[in-house]
């Protein structure tokens, strides 16, 4: 069994431990003799602005951590017990790599805190960043808002990263049914920990393995239903990751094909008003399954029944929370994938973003550090109609693709509601609006975003999945220094990243104009990461 207790995803520790205690009986009681070990747990609540870069590459971490613990002590199968954005993807994907039978454990959602009516939770407090910097908000004011966003034990309340992996792992047939939904305070999580370790002693009996589960029709059917509840971009970089490791290439148009085909039933924060307890109460996965029955195709579980067999079982109990196919929130899934004369392919949650934004033509404002765009917040330097570009923030740009959260919550916690960003870097599930990130290529590896200035005009439409930048003629140039050696110089684990074997999309074969391995032919491309070049 792995886990961890460092997250605030997992913030009751004694939580934890029944989930663990829990796991382990089973185990004994179906006849198997369990060990335990704990993986690194980035909490990107904390990381986020202070040191983000190392939070994607723990993903890679936690997955080598198990195949190391796993094959050395020559472990018959394994549960992994999970609840964050990185580590559930990480076993995932080790469950893919090694093959032996396994099963995860999700922790489940916690329950928004509901004052006077309305829900409050933690990511609530990214948004003040830029409601203090616009002086809307005092920093005191800020500070005594801080106890209502207390929610106790769970994943956070919306369908961020965490809860949308949680979803996708029950999709795939990963984890046991309504483990997804089920609240980390329910009792009923404690039942579906004891039956996982039951489960897991019988899944080795039956020698089914990860890869007989995760087929590609396993891994449609997720996409499926996470275009269906709107979920987080960072699927994207997640989902291929898995299927690689399962040798199975999913593409990133394959989310746009499947975004087009699914209307969007769910409205979830951050994009709606209802909570994961919501869907939970409503139904859960198994009811978006029967949603969606007519698309869904048929693949093993972990359960001992097809997902097809537990769609036609599901039971939707309230039909505004998971809507029908023809009284879908939108026409379309939640992600779109936006392709120009800026990127060979760009990621955007369309479910999140106001109509009249849909379609945008504005100035370009270019800044290459979180830093530099909160500064301008707070001088009120940035107009509505502007379009922020923060390149440099992709895989090996950064490196390690760091999470955006801060600057797009600051933008909208400022009151601007006509302002868009776009980044090589990646987004938060918990981002809204305009916000257009995974750009490739990346402007490290001499993408198009690099050349950007301020000033020129970037063209947005999301209908027709386009996205340009006007006239953009100029060639890649050095920039000035904006990052000090002495940041650099220690060569930290996030460098590697873009040398690890599961990678980001613009780093596949056809794509990779200057292949990882090669670092000094990226430094004519005008990299502002002066660091590097001593570095590398």
């Amino acid at each position: 069994m792995t886990w961890t207790d460092r997250l605030s995803a997992l913030q009751i520790v004694t939580t934890i431990l029944f989930r663990v205690i829990e796991v382990k009986r089973g185990i004994r009681d179906a006849g198997g003799v369990p060990f335990e070990w704990g993986v690194p747990g980035v909490c990107d609540g904390i990381a986020m602005f202070v040191e983000m870069r190392p939070s994607l590459p723990s993903r890679e971490h936690i997955a080598d951590n198990i195949e190391i613990m796993t094959l050395s002590h020559s472990l018959d199968g394994w549960v992994g017990i999970t609840n964050c954005d990185k580590i559930t993807p990480g076993m995932l994907m080790a469950a893919a790599r090694l093959n032996l039978p396994a099963l995860i454990l999700t922790g489940g959602p916690m329950k928004a805190n509901i004052i006077e009516g309305v829900k409050h939770h933690p990511v609530e407090g990214f948004g003040m960043v830029g409601q203090v910097k616009a002086g809307k908000m005092t920093e005191q004011e800020a500070e005594a808002l801080l106890p209502c966003m207390v929610c106790g034990a769970g994943s956070c309340v919306g369908l961020y990263t965490a809860n949308t992996m949680a979803v996708v792992t029950e999709v795939l047939g990963m984890s046991l049914t309504k483990c997804a939904t089920t609240l980390a305070i329910d009792p009923l999580k404690k039942a579906q920990a004891y039956d996982s370790g039951k489960r897991i002693v019988e899944l080795v009996s039956e020698n089914l393995k990860p890869r007989d589960i995760l087929t590609r029709s396993a891994f449609e059917n997720a996409i499926r239903v996470d275009m269906a509840m709107g979920g987080s971009t960072n699927t994207v970089l997640h989902i291929p990751a898995i299927g690689s490791e399962a040798g199975i290439d999913i593409e990133v148009d394959l989310f746009d094909k499947i975004s087009q085909e699914t209307p969007n039933l769910c409205s979830i924060i951050p994009a709606g008003n209802h909570e994961m307890a919501d869907i939970d109460k409503a139904g859960g996965v198994p009811a978006v399954l029967n949603r969606l029955i007519e698309m869904i195709k048929d693949s093993p579980t972990v359960n001992a029944t097809s997902i097809e067999q537990i769609a036609k079982g599901g039971e939707v109990l309230d039909s505004n929370v998971i809507r029908s196919l023809d009284s879908a929130y939108r026409p379309e899934g939640g992600i779109a994938v936006l392709k120009g004369n800026i990127a060979n392919s760009a990621i955007i949650k369309q479910t999140a973003v106001a109509d009249e934004m849909m379609t945008h033509s504005g100035p370009a404002r270019v800044f290459y550090a979180e830093k530099d765009l909160l500064h301008a917040i707070e001088a009120k330097n940035i107009a509505e109609g502007d379009v922020v570009v923060l390149p440099f923030q992709g895989p090996a740009g950064a490196p390690g693709m760091p999470e955006m959260l801060t600057p797009t919550d600051a933008l909208k916690g400022a009151g601007y509601r006509k302002v868009a960003l776009i980044t090589d870097g990646r987004f938060s599930g918990a981002t809204t609006g305009p916000c257009i990130g995974h750009v490739e290529m990346e402007a490290y590896n001499g993408g198009a975003i690099g050349a950007i200035r301020d000033g020129d005009t970037i063209e947005i439409d999301i209908p027709h999945r386009t996205l340009d930048v006007k006239k953009l003629l100029r060639q890649m140039t050095p920039l000035p220094h904006t990052r000090p050696l002495s940041l650099l110089v220690r060569k930290p684990i996030h460098l590697n990243f873009p040398r690890q074997r599961a990678r980001h999309p613009s780093f596949s074969p056809k794509n990779d104009l200057h292949p990882p391995h090669k670092p000094a032919q990226h430094l004519v491309r005008g990299c502002p990461r002066t660091g590097m070049r001593a570095l590398l």
